[in-house]
């Protein structure tokens, strides 16, 4: 994957001579320390980090930690005390003026927590503003932004004033309005917290949705641990202005680099963040169903299993056969095909395991897991679900022993 954004020993200190401040830093006195004795907030120290193109990277942490100062230095918004941001493999802290207009205007939007509509202008009018900043004509920027008012699903709204929509549905205009300029970079800054829960999820989704259609780099600050974990490719987690740890999802759950990390990340709901390619494991039990049923037992008796999933040469699925429909199949010579079952339950390797467990729970056999051309990726047991879900404080012998694949499946059949 190719960097788009590197943050290398980024400092940003609030006041008037911020620089003798560092000194004090790098001697361990603490933030509230600092403030106390030189009237200096620290926001971020010494930030490094590195933002692919077209991930969604989450930065997380409590108020005062310094995620909203961070992301305000990638837009320049706040200049950095010390340190360097490329973007582009160019330098954004070195940009003169014309440089750095041309970089808010092309490069990088940015979408607020309260929205910042203006009240007297529709929703169309709100969404074309920045495009009627750079002077385009009234019947470009009109085409502009209703392709994006589709976009964010505001279509036969763009007549309406802002006190007139919901909040989640300011919030798209926001979105929306951010789209219009096309950026490399989409900045949002804790953007559904003023939301209450249910638009707060259906907001979540509908950025998903929008970023596997547009594919931008998206930087988004949150609180919310459930939150930048659901949407998250990758999550930085900051404290006190320091970033404490990079990583996946799975990787801040499974290696917490701290106490910290640990106790930040300790009441999560896993099943809201672990995905069915996270606790799927190798399907053992496969078999091409050219091979008949004879083989097919072969198979079972040889793996101590009771039933086997069918695939043709590609490895798609076909279905699945249980050993009593086998030896019943020999006897009666019928072929494999008119033995085997297509009832089989699947999931997607992206599906989140609280969205797979009715299927577990309902089907007599694994679930399957398939990519989007119907090709086998992995299985599902009950015993997976369960131990994606148990605390971290488990015995690790008990959860060694539940995670293992080979008696998975002969649990399960």
């Amino acid at each position: 994957m190719t960097v788009k954004l590197k943050v290398e020993n980024v400092t940003k200190i609030f006041g008037p001579r911020p620089k003798k401040v560092i000194p004090m830093i790098e001697k361990g006195t603490t933030k509230r320390e600092i403030l106390e004795k030189t009237g200096h907030t620290v926001g971020v120290y010494n930030a490094n980090m590195e933002i692919m193109e077209g991930e969604t990277f989450v930065i997380m942490g409590l108020s005062g930690s310094g995620k909203s100062t961070l992301i305000r230095c990638f837009n320049l918004l706040n200049k950095p005390t010390s340190g360097a941001i490329y973007v582009d493999g160019e330098n954004i802290v070195k940009y003169n003026k014309e440089q750095l207009k041309f970089y808010r205007q092309k490069k990088i939007a940015m979408v607020f927590q309260h929205f910042g509509l203006f009240s007297h202008r529709t929703v169309i009018e709100n969404i074309e503003y920045g495009l009627e900043i750079r002077g385009l004509s009234k019947s470009e920027r009109r085409n502009i932004a209703q392709k994006h008012i589709e976009t964010v699903g505001l279509k036969g709204y763009e007549n309406q004033y802002p006190d007139e929509l919901s909040g989640g549905m300011r919030q798209r205009v926001g979105i929306a309005r951010a789209l219009t300029n096309d950026p490399d970079i989409l900045l949002m800054d804790e953007p559904f917290s003023a939301l209450d829960p249910l638009i707060r999820r259906e907001m979540q989704m509908e950025l998903l949705d929008i970023q596997t259609r547009l594919q931008k780099t998206i930087i988004f600050i949150t609180h919310d641990v459930n939150e930048a974990f659901r949407i998250g490719d990758r999550v930085a987690v900051m404290k006190d202005g320091h970033v404490e740890q990079i990583g996946t999802p799975e990787e801040l759950l499974e290696t917490p680099a701290n106490d910290y990390i640990m106790d930040f990340t300790r009441e999560i709901d896993r099943s809201k963040v672990l995905q069915a390619m996270n606790i799927m494991s190798k399907p053992l039990s496969v078999m091409n169903g050219k091979d008949g049923l004879h083989v097919a037992i072969k198979n079972m008796k040889e793996n101590g299993i009771s039933s086997v999933f069918i695939t043709n040469r590609e490895r798609q699925l076909l279905g699945l056969v249980t050993i009593d429909c086998a030896i019943e199949g020999v006897k009666n010579k019928k072929t494999l095909d008119e033995v085997m079952t297509t009832d089989v339950l699947t999931a997607t390797p992206e599906e989140y395991v609280q969205d797979i467990i009715p299927r577990v729970l309902d089907s007599k056999y694994p679930l399957v897991v398939i990519d989007e051309t119907n090709r086998i990726e992995g299985i599902i047991l009950r015993v997976h679900v369960l131990s994606s879900i148990i605390s971290n404080s488990a015995d690790d012998e008990e959860e060694e022993t539940l995670i293992n694949p080979v008696e998975t499946v002969k649990v399960a059949e």
